[in-house]
């Protein structure tokens, strides 16, 4: 019975050995050197700081500004610690009543747009982290964004177009744009 104890707990030892210190280090190193911006957290740089990641969505309210898909995290919105959806399913009330009153708010923000609200503009990602948008939603937002920042509709456009992601192999996925990027890019063109 004693050899038994000793085997197991040999057996024991060697495993978590090789499955949480060896295995992880190897992991680890492979990806710093096969992908070392992943591995560092995709991070995204203005004027040599880290202003955020691509892949975890950060909110924006200013109307200068994109606005992100809205996050299903709590209590902090875009919390990668909590990433998770809300668990809402499309017969519930509750998400009823927050997709209305996210359309309201958008609707405020721009009273004189008509259009149709696209839906990834009142509903979180299955993660609630998501940091793109379709170019629908971009393009919804076009007007009120070129306006408060003084700029034409097309030049905004063309800001849009320029941070717009094709599908992936031309195939995969959805086209996409990156709202920090994107935003990013219009605060450089203020300078």
């Amino acid at each position: 019975m004693l050899r038994l104890l000793l085997q197991s707990l040999l057996c024991l030892a060697v495993l978590t050995i090789l499955t949480g210190l060896v295995y992880p280090l190897v992991v680890a190193g492979v990806a710093e050197v096969a992908f070392p911006h992943q591995a560092h957290g995709s991070l995204i740089t203005h004027d040599g700081r880290a202003v955020g990641s691509q892949l975890i969505g950060q909110a924006f309210s200013d109307p200068r500004y994109f606005w992100s898909r809205p996050s299903a995290t709590t209590p902090v919105s875009y919390n990668a610690a909590s990433s998770g959806g809300s668990n809402l399913g499309p017969t519930n009330p509750d998400l009823g009543k927050q997709v209305k009153e996210r359309v309201a708010a958008l609707r405020a923000a721009d009273p004189g747009n008509t259009r149709p609200v696209p839906v990834d503009l009142v509903t979180a990602s299955a993660s609630g982290l998501d940091p793109d948008i379709s170019p629908a939603a971009a393009e919804f937002q076009v007007p009120r964004v070129a306006r408060a920042r003084g700029l034409a509709e097309s030049v905004v456009r063309d800001i849009v177009s320029a941070h717009t992601s094709p599908r992936f192999l031309g195939v995969l996925g959805e086209p996409r744009v990156s709202v920090l990027e994107l935003n990013l890019a219009l605060d450089e063109r203020a300078r």
